[in-house]
């Protein structure tokens, strides 16, 4: 019998989603950041959907504080939302907790969903609690953009360069707690960049989803990958460029600009963030293929390897 861990994560998502009914105010279904819905002809917003659970013993250590808990499950939605582009609106919050869990810790999940959703201004408007083996916090979140200017993963063009937000790698020294959901400058992006995700799985992989869904591929340059301090504590084989590469959980925003725009774009980015963003590769002819550029001069293939359940 095939099981989800023969056939994995992506593979999985494929199947299900193969034959799922699709309305007609639905822009984007299955395969992006969020799904794009449309909710009437004159609307002048699209609605940007997402949901994302956390589950103890998969996105947290059971000791991690209750509050960073919170904050991360009400982030990771977040995150998506910003990398459409979008503006938060409202959330539906599920929790699972065993029977035997202490409502101290309970209070602690809501206070750290609710700080974050407040300051970001997203409204959790109700949800369900079920008994279960252990903490899940499931959060579906609702978002709004300007009619049609919802940023995909698919809308790289040839010659496009890639730009990263932040810096990457290190994630498991506690980084993936502290979620940052870049709203402000997924909406500033709105009118620069061609296509966009935030990268939660791991530069690679997420990098492998944008060149994927754009038919494209990419020159990456290494040596202007922005790695981590976090990244170049970790001890181990691997060296700090792994860490930025493949660890995930960074909730930073990788994107395209069109090569005619990066002058203007940079000088406009530095004028508006302190966030340092970085120019580290550019869309080439060869699909799905993400060629590593190192800074001797040597050239290698980037693997898919990344983040992936079962």
């Amino acid at each position: 019998m095939q099981t989800l861990g023969d056939i994995g994560e992506l593979a999985a998502i494929e199947r299900i989603t193969r034959g799922l009914p699709k309305g007609q105010k639905v822009i984007v279904g299955p395969g992006d950041d969020c799904a794009v819905v449309r909710p009437a002809e004159n609307a002048s917003e699209d609605l940007v959907l997402t949901s994302d659970p956390v589950v103890a013993g998969v996105h947290f250590d059971t000791d991690a504080a209750p509050e960073a808990v919170g904050h991360k499950a009400i982030g990771r939605a977040l995150s998506d939302i910003a990398a459409m582009g979008g503006e938060p609106r409202w959330a539906l919050v599920d929790v699972v907790a065993p029977a035997s869990t202490p409502v101290s810790i309970v209070d602690g999940l809501y206070a750290g969903m609710g700080a974050l959703a407040s300051d970001r201004g997203l409204a959790i408007v109700g949800g369900d609690m079920a008994e279960g083996p252990v903490v899940e916090i499931h959060v579906f979140a609702i978002g709004a953009v300007p009619v049609g200017r919802a940023l995909l993963r698919s809308g790289a063009s040839l010659g496009d360069r890639l730009f990263a937000t932040g810096a990457l790698g290190g994630s498991r020294l506690g980084r993936h707690l502290r979620v940052e959901p870049r709203l402000e400058e997924g909406c500033f992006l709105r009118d620069w960049a061609t296509a966009m995700i935030d990268i939660s799985d791991g530069l690679a992989s997420d990098l492998h989803h944008l060149t994927d869904m754009s038919k494209l591929g990419c020159d990456l340059n290494l040596d202007h990958i922005p790695i981590s301090d976090a990244a170049r504590r970790l001890e181990g084989e691997e060296a700090p460029l792994d860490h930025a590469l493949y660890d995930g959980e960074d909730f930073e925003l990788l994107f395209t600009v069109p090569q005619s725009r990066c002058e203007p774009f940079v000088a406009a980015w530095r004028a508006a963030f302190e966030l340092p963003c970085a120019d580290i590769g550019c869309m080439t002819s060869e699909p799905g293929i993400v060629r590593c550029l190192h800074e001797d001069g040597a050239e290698s293939t980037l693997r898919r390897n990344g983040y992936a359940h079962f």
